[in-house]
Formats: structure tokens, C-alpha cells, sequence
């Protein structure tokens, strides 16, 4: 049964990061945006790189101190409905609120790390990932048998892989998608095309939400 709901829960961290990855917000059009303005392919990958560095340090600018207090076994229940609480107000404040941030239209196009960091805090896309990687580290936890900082340890390694799966399913759809439209679709595929996500991923963050509280009960 624990090796069935860690199995659930990794591919619920690929997903989510096939999902961002897709979702045109977290930065893909700027990709192909940048390697139109330059006029040379080899901008494309290089943008998505740089994306997708942004969006892994915001992943572990929320994981990390989550992994600090995880280890507090004690309130590990409490700790997981709170983040799932957390992450399920985020969600229904998103869906009222449809407007993005300002300050991310104030970034200068140039500087794509930081506007993919600042974009997947402001969204929320870090928090999301919070109640699945607690219940991942409740699954791996043994609080009866391993000392405080070997968990802690523990804990900061699973946020980390955390991150780097999340991030990798992100940039390999949202690299598919930029490469589809700067090689085959065009530019009138996107005014053609354009879906615009705010409710879904409003809703999203609700599920997943609910879905960590949920399991932490």
C-alpha cells in the first residue's frame, strides 16, 4: 500500500510539472518570443533553460523549509492540513481574483529566470507541490526508528528530487509546445489557440488542496 500511494504521489509531482510546463503563464511563449526576436533557433532551448531555472528555485524556495519543519513527526498531520488549507484558500482567492500580479509585467523581458521564479511564487506553483511532498515524506518517514536530523536530512534530499521532477516534466512540455509553435504552428496558432488557464489552475490548487488535507487525515 505505501509503495502504491509513493508511486501516486511521484507521478502527481510529474503531472503537476507536465501541467505547469503546458500552462502558457509559467513562461513558454516567452520562449518562443525570444528566439523570434533574435531570429535564431538556438535562442529557444536557452530561454527554456533559463525558464526553467527560475521555476525550480521557487519550487525549492517553498519545499526547503517545509522540509526544515517536517521532521517535527508530532504535528507531521497538522503541518499537512494546514498546508493543504493554505494552498486550498490560495485557490479560491485566485478564482475571484483573475488579474496577474503587476509587478511581473514591471520584469524586463531579458530577465526570464527571474520572471519565471517570480511567476511560479505569485501563481502559487511551489505551493502546490507542498501537501503532495509532505505526504511523500510522511510515506518515507520512520519517526520510530531514525533520529531527528537523519530525517530532516531526509526531508531537504525529497525536496530537492521533488523539484528537479516537477521542474524537468515542466520544461519537457513546455519545450514541446514552444518548439510545435516556433517550428510548425506559427504565431496564428497562438491568437488562434490561445486558451487562457486562471480558473482551471485556480481550481487545481482547490483539489490539491483538498486532496492533501484529505490524505494527512
Amino acid at each position: 500500500m505505501e509503495l502504491t500511494s509513493a508511486a501516486a504521489l511521484w507521478w502527481a509531482v510529474v503531472g503537476l510539472g507536465a501541467y505547469h510546463g503546458l500552462n502558457p503563464g509559467m513562461g513558454w511563449p516567452l520562449a518562443v518570443s525570444a528566439a523570434l526576436m533574435e531570429r535564431k533557433a538556438s535562442a529557444l532551448p536557452r530561454a527554456l533553460l533559463v525558464l526553467a531555472g527560475g521555476h525550480a528555485l521557487a519550487m525549492m524556495a517553498i519545499l526547503l523549509p517545509f522540509s526544515a519543519i517536517a521532521f517535527l513527526t508530532v504535528w507531521e498531520r497538522e503541518i499537512r492540513i494546514g498546508a493543504g488549507l493554505i494552498v486550498m484558500a490560495l485557490g479560491v482567492y485566485l478564482l475571484f481574483q483573475r488579474g496577474h500580479p503587476r509587478f511581473l509585467a514591471r520584469v524586463s523581458p531579458a530577465k526570464l529566470g527571474l520572471w519565471s521564479f517570480l511567476s511560479a511564487i505569485a501563481h502559487g506553483a511551489g505551493l502546490m507541490l507542498a501537501p503532495i511532498y509532505l505526504g511523500i515524506c510522511a510515506i518515507d518517514a520512520d519517526a520510530g526508528h531514525k533520529a531527528a536530523f537523519e530525517l530532516m536530512s531526509g526531508n531537504v534530499m525529497t525536496a530537492l528530487l521533488v523539484a528537479t521532477a516537477h521542474t524537468a516534466a515542466m520544461a519537457a512540455a513546455g519545450g514541446i509546445l514552444a518548439v510545435a509553435v516556433y517550428y510548425w504552428l506559427g504565431l496564428k496558432f497562438l491568437s488562434m489557440a490561445w486558451f487562457n488557464l486562471d480558473a482551471v489552475w485556480a481550481l487545481s490548487l482547490i483539489l490539491v488542496g483538498a486532496f492533501g488535507a484529505w490524505s494527512a487525515l
